[in-house]
């Protein structure tokens, strides 16, 4: 998912309901019906909120800070405004995350709820900008970014249903220690050359975690399928930090999501 810089038309000044700015303000109104409602479904306190208020904030400071020069818009480009509409359903489940207290039935099943909406929008926003001609790095980040932060929550939410030992972090954390790693390697940073593989396996990691995430799934089920999509990912890093190692002078960009 991604959009193109049009140079058909000048670049707007990042005001406006038709400009970046305008769509991602009005993106906190969905964020904020979203979260008080998940606040009132996990019997949450009101700091739930806050919370994914502030994490929204803290989303919009980077789009706006990575946003490319010249950025004609209209606002976000239609598959943009797809992934933001995913965010606000992402980032009160990020919210939820790490509040203490325990989750009813009711609200897990609310909460597979927003997970399979964000997961099932994400087949769109690709198909869209490349039927609309928008797409860029811009937005293949933008969407890239939100998928494994998604699976960094939804993993995080089957750690705290107690279904499964910490180590089911690593299935959404692991993206993220390969990241850290490039910072002390510089092969980690090398580009990698596109792969079904990796779609593949961010989507089944995704379907794996929503379905523990069940209350009618118990615990060993779940450890099962947990570690089944664990051992998978370690597979697939696996093959992409040997093809790293041996075009250890490629350019240096972050890696995709698996």
């Amino acid at each position: 998912m991604s959009q193109t810089i049009r140079t058909d038309k000048p670049p707007r000044s990042g005001k406006g309901p038709s400009s970046p700015l305008g769509d991602i303000a009005l993106g906190l109104l969905p964020t904020l019906a979203v979260s008080l409602t998940t606040c009132w479904m996990l019997a949450l306190p009101t700091s739930h909120v806050l919370l994914a208020v502030a994490l929204y904030t803290a989303m919009s400071v980077l789009l706006l800070a990575k946003l490319p020069p010249g950025f004609s818009g209209p606002g976000l480009g239609p598959a943009n405004r797809l992934t933001l509409v995913r965010a606000t359903l992402v980032l009160p489940l990020a919210a939820a995350s790490v509040l203490p207290g325990e989750f009813t039935e009711v609200a897990y099943w609310w909460m597979i709820g927003l997970s399979t909406v964000a997961l099932s929008l994400d087949g769109l926003d690709g198909p869209i900008a490349r039927r609309t001609g928008t797409e860029s790095a811009f937005g293949a980040r933008f969407d890239m970014e939100l998928d494994a932060f998604l699976l960094l929550v939804l993993s995080a939410l089957v750690w705290r249903s107690g279904k499964v030992g910490a180590w089911v972090l690593l299935v959404g954390g692991l993206r993220y220690v390969f990241v850290l790693g490039g910072l002390v390697w510089p092969p980690f940073r090398g580009a990698l050359p596109p792969s079904m593989r990796r779609k593949v396996m961010c989507v089944v990691q995704g379907i794996v975690l929503v379905v523990c995430l069940g209350p009618v799934i118990p615990s060993t089920p779940a450890a099962v399928f947990s570690a089944s999509a664990l051992l998978l990912l370690v597979y697939s890093f696996g093959v992409d930090t040997w093809w790293l190692v041996r075009t250890a002078g490629g350019s240096r960009t972050r890696p995709p999501v698996h």
